[in-house]
């Protein structure tokens, strides 16, 4: 198809269908007219994106159609209608992108705690600025251990999820800073092999993982899945790739600002587990399997759910006509 051509001969219903939409008031007749030149303006639009593929005309009468559409349907449509493809292919699609990010974060931050684990056991003095030997004692024998059984379930799970919510949108929200999610990741990676040294030095090393297991594996992972979304949206406008450097910024914040979404479900079902299974006087196995399944459910959804979703066509953002035209960048 020869494009200019093509454009030529639509070019007055295109002018139509530009300056319909850019009414504020309608008669009858012209709420008509739009309804229809929208319609063969959306199959011209079909037609050029088979033929050619993304273009400077075709954006252009995207851009008409996306404000014809939102003078004849005003709203977006109801949130809850949406709510099936956001879980089944849009936040799968995010997460699916960032899998590899994922995972480097998990080594990276478990090779740091190793580090301070090791580092604070086997060095002289370090231990101490934690407090006394009493106080590390108390700690060991009874404090962590009782923390997760002194308040009531419903008060606990409450405050372990809205505070690990919080952590994890603030990583992928700060994330473009390109600081906040490595110092946060830091500091908790930090922080576990700090409180595993403790244990160590005192006897209760086995302790420290069977309280930590059942639900630290779906929460650690939702943390460092969080760190990876602030990540990838920091690196998008350091390297844009054939985009601006706002579109890229656009494109990757739309998409991956799910994952928050998706990360507050995840840490909703680790606080249940934390809350409600990791104090309570279960055999290990069936603790730590609880905690096992929920984090398998989490990579399946990733990794499996996620690739689907792509391969069909999902990146995580808004579709074409939520999202805007795209600016032609030359290669």
């Amino acid at each position: 198809m020869d494009l200019d051509a093509y454009s030529a001969a639509h070019r007055d219903e295109w002018d139509e269908l530009a300056r319909l939409s850019a009414k504020r008031r309608f008669s009858g007749a012209d709420a008509d007219a739009l309804i229809d030149h929208f319609q063969s303006g959306a199959s011209e639009l079909s037609a050029i994106k088979t033929t050619s593929g993304q273009s400077a005309q075709g954006d252009r009468l995207s851009l008409w159609l996306f404000r014809a559409r939102l003078r004849f349907t005003g709203a977006s449509a109801n949130v809850m209608s949406q709510l099936p493809r956001f879980f089944g292919a849009q936040l799968p699609a995010a997460l699916f992108r960032i899998r590899w990010l994922c995972l480097i974060v998990t080594a990276a931050s478990l090779a740091v705690a190793a580090l301070y684990f090791l580092w604070a056991l086997n060095t002289p003095g370090v231990l101490a600025h934690l407090g006394t030997a009493a106080q590390q004692q108390q700690y060991a024998d009874h404090d962590f251990v009782s923390y997760y059984s002194e308040h009531p379930a419903p008060s606990f799970f409450g405050r372990v999820w809205t505070n690990n919510a919080w952590i994890a949108a603030g990583c992928i929200a700060f994330g473009i800073t390109g600081v906040y999610a490595p110092y946060l990741l830091f500091q908790n990676a930090q922080s576990l092999g700090m409180s595993g040294a403790l244990m160590a030095h005192n006897g209760q090393i086995d302790t420290f993982f069977l309280y930590i297991a059942p639900h630290g594996q779906l929460e650690l992972y939702s943390i460092f899945t969080a760190g990876a979304a602030g990540l990838a949206i920091f690196w998008s406008w350091i390297s844009p790739g054939a985009r601006t450097r706002a579109g890229a910024l656009a494109e990757e914040g739309r998409a991956l600002i799910t994952v928050a979404i998706g990360l507050i479900c995840s840490l909703l079902v680790s606080g249940l587990i934390e809350g409600f299974v990791t104090g309570q006087a279960w055999p290990w196995p069936v603790k730590i399997g609880i905690g096992t399944v929920a984090v398998s459910a989490f990579l399946f959804y990733q990794w499996v759910v996620g690739r689907w979703a792509v391969r069909a066509g999902e990146t995580g953002d808004l579709d074409e006509f939520d999202a805007g035209a795209k600016q032609l960048i030359a290669a």
